[in-house]
C-alpha cells in the first residue's frame, strides 16, 4: 500500500508525469481498496462520488500487480476513453507498453460468409453492389475489420445487416471462413492481453451464453473491474430472459432466400418457406395496428394465434432446410430455426411465478419475452463460476449509504462495500432549489406551473442549462411552452439528432438549454460553464403502468416485502443521483439544481432523497434562487436572444 501511495501523493509518480493531475484522498484509497480486493480474491463495491477519478483507481494498482484484468463499462464512451487515452497515458507512466484489447459485438465486425454471400446471392442493385466491393476491398487490406472504421457506413445504416452475423446466424468453426474471421482475431487478442474492455452486454453474454463456437473470452482473468456497475442488474435480466420478435424472424427468413440463391441448384421450397415465415411476422405486427406502442402485458388469447402460426411456419422452413443438400449454412439456419421455436414454446409455457411475459411493440417489430423478475441467484452463480476479485463501482450504488438494493440485486448480499463522497466543494459551489407552491406532479397544469417558475432562473443564468424529464409527454409539453415564450439562447431536444452531436453544439453554444429524458439523465459529462443549471421535473419513480414493475411489485408482495422501500424508492433514489450528477463535474463548476417535485417536502421518503444527494445548501426562497442563477451568468454571455426558434 506504501507504493500506491506514492503513486498517488502529491509529490507521486502520477503527479510528476501527468501534466493537470490532482492529488484526490478518496482516489488514492480507491486504489487501495481495489488493490486489497485483487490480492484477496476478495468482491467488493464501491460508491465513487462524481471527480474522484475512478478509472485511475482502479487501473493503477491493477496495472501495479501485473494481473490479468477485464473491465467492463456501460457505454461504449466510456470503452473508447480507456483504450484510446487512459490506458496509453498510465502505460506512458510506468515506462512500458500496456497489452490492451478492445472486444466488441460481433455486430461491430465484418463477416466474411455474409458478405460474400451477399455479393453473390443477395440480388442487389448496382449501388449496393459497388457499396459491398469497396467494402471487400477495405478489408483486404488488412486490419481489425472493425466496421466502425469506415466514416462511409453510418451505425444505422441498414446495409450493416447483410454483412455482419448474430449469435443466431455465425456458423462458428464450421464456417469457411473461421481462421481469418474478425471476431475470432478480436478474441484470440483479447485471451493474450493483459487487460480486455469490454460492454457489460458482451461481458454477460459471456456470463449466460458462453456463446457456441469461440470458447469462453473471460478464463485466467484475475479480477474483473465493473464500472458504471449501476447499469448492470437491468442488463442482466436482458441475458438470463427470453425473447423473440417479428424482426429476428424476418432476418432468419431473408438469410434463408440469401443462403438458397447463393447454393448450387435452386431451392424453391426454402424460398416458399421463408416468404411464408415473413408473412406470418408481418401478420402479427398488422394486427398489433392501434395498439399503444411500449411494453404491454401479454393478455391470454391476443397473440396465441399468431405465436403458434409462427412455431408453423418455423417446422415448414426447418423442413424444407430438411430436404436441402446438407451444406454448413444450410445446417445452421435448421439450428436457428430449432431455436426460435425453443425459445417460443418457452415464452408461451412461462410460470408466472418466476417471472413475466410481456410484448414490445414499435414502429417495426413486435417483440415477445419471459423476463425473469430476480436474476441475482443466477448472476451470483456466473460471477462464482468465474473466479477472482469482482470489483463494482459507479458513482451511484447507494441509497443513505446503504448498498443493500444494488447487492441483493446482483445476488452479493454479503459484499463489502465502500462510499466514497466526491472531492468537489458542492457546499460552497452548489445550490439546490425547491420552488414552493408547485400543484401536485399528476396536476395536467404542473409543467406549466413548473416552466413558469423555472423559466427566470434560465434567464439569469443566460441559458447553460439541462432540463430533465421523467416522460417525453411532459418534455413535448415544455418544448412547447419555450416555442411560445423564447429562450435565451438555442434550444437542443432529445430526438432531434444523435445524442453526441447534441452534446457537442450545447457545449460550443455556451449559452443553450437542452431538452431531455432517459439516457440524458446518466453518461453525460459537461464540464465548465457551458453546464450551469439543471432542472427535474419530478422523482424518477419507475411508471408504474410498465409490466417490469408491476411484476415486480406483485413478486415482492407475495414475498411479504414492501414493493415501495425495497424496490421503488431506491431505484428512483439511485435515478435522481445520476440526474443531479450531471451538474457539477470539474473542481472550478458551480450550478444550481432545481428539482420541482414538492413531494420531496410533503411526503416522509423526502428526506431519503435529499440525504442521499450530494450535501449542498437547500435554497427555498425563489429570490434567493434567482441571485445565486444570475452570479452563474459568464461574464460575456451574449444578450437575450427573444424568441429563438426551438431546434426540432
Amino acid at each position: 500500500m506504501l507504493e500506491l501511495a506514492h503513486l498517488f501523493g502529491p509529490t507521486g509518480l502520477l503527479a510528476r508525469q501527468l501534466p493537470g493531475f490532482t492529488y484526490r484522498e478518496a482516489q488514492a484509497r480507491m486504489a487501495e481498496i481495489v488493490a486489497d480486493a485483487v490480492e484477496r480474491g476478495a468482491h467488493v463495491a464501491i460508491e465513487a462520488g462524481t471527480g474522484i477519478g475512478k478509472t485511475f483507481a482502479y487501473l493503477v494498482p491493477v496495472l501495479h500487480s501485473g494481473r490479468r484484468v477485464i473491465i467492463s463499462t456501460g457505454t461504449r464512451t466510456l470503452q473508447d476513453q480507456l483504450f484510446s487515452r487512459d490506458l496509453p497515458r498510465l502505460g506512458r507512466v510506468f515506462g512500458r507498453p500496456v497489452d490492451v484489447a478492445l472486444l466488441k459485438g460481433r455486430n461491430n465486425y465484418l463477416c466474411w460468409h455474409r458478405l460474400e454471400i451477399a455479393r453473390n446471392g443477395g440480388r442487389l442493385d448496382a449501388a449496393a453492389l459497388g457499396m459491398l466491393e469497396s467494402i471487400r476491398a477495405w478489408a483486404m487490406g488488412g486490419g481489425s475489420g472493425d466496421l466502425t472504421e469506415l466514416e462511409d457506413l453510418p451505425e444505422q445504416d441498414p446495409s450493416r445487416a447483410w454483412i455482419t452475423s448474430t449469435v443466431e446466424s455465425c456458423l462458428g468453426s464450421r464456417c469457411d471462413h473461421f481462421e481469418r474471421c474478425f471476431v475470432v482475431e478480436a478474441r484470440r487478442r483479447a485471451l493474450a492481453a493483459d487487460v480486455v474492455i469490454v460492454n457489460h452486454h458482451l461481458l454477460l453474454a459471456d456470463l449466460a451464453l458462453k456463446e457456441a463456437g469461440f470458447g469462453e473470452l473471460l478464463p485466467g482473468a484475475d479480477a474483473v473491474i465493473v464500472d458504471e456497475a449501476h447499469l448492470l442488474p437491468d442488463i442482466a435480466q436482458q441475458f438470463f430472459g427470453v425473447s423473440a420478435s417479428s424482426r429476428e424472424l424476418e432476418a432468419l427468413a431473408r438469410d434463408a432466400i440469401v443462403e438458397a440463391r447463393a447454393a448450387a441448384a435452386p431451392l424453391p421450397a426454402v424460398e416458399a418457406a421463408a416468404d411464408a415465415l415473413t408473412k406470418a411476422a408481418a401478420d402479427a405486427r398488422a394486427a398489433g395496428f392501434g395498439e399503444p406502442l411500449g411494453r404491454q402485458r401479454w393478455s391470454p388469447g391476443g397473440l396465441d394465434p399468431h405465436v403458434e402460426r409462427w412455431r408453423e411456419r418455423l417446422a415448414d422452413l426447418d423442413a424444407a432446410l430438411a430436404d436441402a443438400p446438407a451444406t454448413t449454412a444450410l445446417m445452421r439456419l435448421r439450428e436457428r430455426c430449432d431455436d426460435a421455436a425453443a425459445r417460443l414454446a418457452r415464452i408461451a409455457g412461462a410460470d408466472g411465478a418466476e417471472g413475466l411475459r410481456w410484448i414490445e411493440r414499435t414502429q417495426r417489430s413486435i417483440s415477445l419475452h419471459f423476463t425473469p423478475l430476480a436474476v441475482g441467484d443466477a448472476l451470483s452463480a456466473a460471477i462464482e463460476a468465474q473466479g477472482g476479485a469482482w470489483i463494482f463501482a459507479s458513482a451511484t450504488l447507494a441509497v443513505r449509504d446503504d448498498f443493500g438494493h444494488f447487492l441483493r440485486r446482483i445476488g452479493l448480499p454479503d459484499t463489502e462495500a465502500h462510499v466514497l463522497p466526491s472531492p468537489f466543494d458542492y457546499r460552497e459551489n452548489a445550490r439546490l432549489y425547491l420552488p414552493q407552491g408547485l400543484p401536485p406532479p399528476a396536476s395536467d397544469d404542473y409543467v406549466d406551473a413548473l416552466m413558469t417558475v423555472v423559466w427566470p432562473l434560465v434567464r439569469a443564468a443566460g441559458g447553460g442549462a439541462f432540463l430533465l424529464f421523467t416522460s417525453y409527454r411532459a418534455l413535448g409539453e415544455a418544448e412547447r411552452w419555450i416555442e411560445r415564450h423564447g429562450a435565451p439562447g438555442p434550444v437542443y431536444v432529445q430526438g432531434s439528432g444523435p445524442r453526441s452531436r447534441l452534446l457537442e453544439q450545447f457545449r460550443a453554444a455556451g449559452d443553450a438549454v437542452l431538452l431531455g429524458t432517459g439516457s440524458f439523465w446518466q453518461g453525460v459529462d459537461v464540464k465548465g460553464p457551458a453546464l450551469r443549471l439543471v432542472v427535474i421535473d419530478k422523482l424518477p419513480f419507475a411508471v408504474p403502468s410498465d409490466p417490469l414493475v408491476q411484476a415486480r411489485i406483485d413478486a415482492i408482495r407475495r414475498q411479504g416485502g414492501d414493493p415501495f422501500a425495497d424496490s421503488q424508492l431506491p431505484e428512483a433514489v439511485l435515478a435522481l443521483k445520476q440526474g443531479v450528477g450531471r451538474l457539477i463535474r470539474d473542481f472550478g463548476d458551480r450550478g444550481l439544481v432545481v428539482l420541482g417535485d414538492p413531494r420531496v417536502r410533503t411526503r416522509p421518503y423526502g428526506r431519503v432523497f435529499l440525504e442521499s444527494l450530494p450535501s449542498m445548501p437547500i435554497v427555498d426562497d425563489f429570490d434567493d434562487a434567482l441571485r445565486f442563477a444570475s452570479s452563474l451568468r459568464p461574464a460575456a454571455a451574449r444578450p437575450e436572444m427573444g424568441s429563438d426558434p426551438v431546434s426540432a
